[in-house]
């Protein structure tokens, strides 16, 4: 009955996590998969989420299926983050949103959407990306290409040759963006690179589709947002895609949100409808548990307090990572430039490292990393840092 069947033969990332944990040696270290470790290299338990999930409990609350769009205190929540509390928009009701099963649940619904009203665009991813990007969109059946984005030459944007890009392809094209944390490169546009690319995308009549995985991990939690609030305030049509598995520490909740700006209240209401629609045949409601608690969290002005806190502090270590193996690197490597690391923002940077020396690393010193030569900085700590850092110097010499 399945001899027919083609073998799938992992992810390349999760697969090499399965590898890493079956590696014996003590001092391995894995940079591989993006999750964010606190200082003794834990998957922390924020504890603005541990008093969300205490008061959640004591209120004995039957879990019932939630609405297709999900608990509206979320969603309502979802977009003060993502577009500030005062955007005249929200007002307008321009804006709508809807809880999904983290952010490739609101990628995968999105694009479903898309396919439906857009099939016969292209989707433009940048080079590089995440991968699962591409994966989501072929699987809906769109045609995905690549716009210039990383210069390995420089460690920067291709910023002229993606401005030119963006001015030739065809009106309607769906142009998939990182407002923040870039993954897996972690270089980002600054304001002023934004302020260029968003009227042209506006001019062209482009489908901007935002995902932002990783808020207030780069400059901070209002300051990650800028691409997506200039987008609203110029007046595009766009989408966005949020996650919380990484500034809540939520990834087995799968919690995220997919929201879309309109010009009007009238098709802001269609296009919800037929987010509602996708859900219903995909995945039928979300997370009761997860909207739940993140509601709690974001709601409750003490705990939004402290919340922001412990991301700003996860931030900040996240920088003293990428400074601290820039000063090592730097010492032991004085003719070559590492400046790189501190310039790039989020879990995530480039190395440039090549597949061998991937590999080489992976062999001699139990340190893991992407094939690509991404890393998640997060990873580091100070107890492994001076490890991995002189470890990079040896396959670099």
């Amino acid at each position: 009955m399945f001899e027919h069947v083609d073998f799938f033969a992992g992810d390349p990332i999760l697969s090499l996590v399965e590898v890493f944990k079956q590696d014996q040696r003590s001092e391995k270290v894995n940079l591989s998969i993006g999750v964010y470790y606190d200082e003794n290299g834990k998957l922390p338990l924020l504890n603005s989420v541990k008093q969300a999930e205490e008061h959640l409990v004591s209120q004995h609350i039957p879990s019932a299926y939630l609405p297709m769009e999900g608990l509206l205190e979320f969603r309502k929540a979802a977009q003060i983050l993502l577009f500030g509390e005062d955007n005249p928009l929200l007002k307008e009701n321009k804006i709508q949103t809807v809880q999904t099963l983290g952010g490739s649940g609101a990628l995968r619904v999105g694009a479903e959407f898309l396919h439906k009203y857009f099939s016969d665009s292209t989707v433009y991813v940048s080079d590089p990306t995440w991968g699962n990007h591409i994966a989501i969109f072929e699987a809906v059946g769109f045609n995905v290409e690549k716009y210039p984005y990383y210069d390995p030459e420089t460690g920067g944007i291709k910023f002229e040759a993606l401005v030119e890009f963006l001015k030739k392809i065809s009106e309607k094209s769906i142009v998939l963006l990182h407002p923040c944390c870039h993954n897996p490169t972690g270089v980002d546009l600054t304001r002023e690179e934004w302020d260029t690319i968003l009227p042209i995308i506006k001019e062209r009549n482009l489908i901007a589709f935002m995902d932002i995985a990783y808020q207030g991990l780069g400059d901070g939690l209002e300051e990650d947002a800028y691409a997506i609030r200039r987008a609203a305030y110029l007046g595009l049509s766009f989408f966005v895609s949020n996650s919380y598995s990484k500034n809540l520490s939520l990834y087995g909740e799968r919690v995220g949100a997919l929201s879309v700006v309109a010009n009007t209240e009238e098709e802001a209401k269609l296009v919800f409808s037929q987010f509602q629609f996708a859900i219903r045949r995909l995945y039928s409601s979300p997370p009761f548990h997860a909207g739940h608690i993140t509601s709690i969290v974001m709601n409750t002005p003490q705990l939004y307090e402290e919340w922001t806190s412990e991301v700003e502090g996860m931030k900040l270590r996240i920088r003293e990572m990428r400074q601290k193996l820039y000063d090592t690197l730097s010492q032991n490597i004085p003719n070559k430039d590492f400046s790189y690391f501190t310039k790039q923002r989020g879990m995530f940077s480039f190395t440039g490292l090549t597949k061998e020396q991937v590999l080489r690393l992976r062999d001699e010193f139990a340190v893991y990393l992407v094939e690509n030569g991404r890393m998640c900085i997060s990873a580091l700590n100070h107890h492994n840092i001076d490890y991995v850092a002189n470890a990079f110097s040896k396959v670099l010499e």
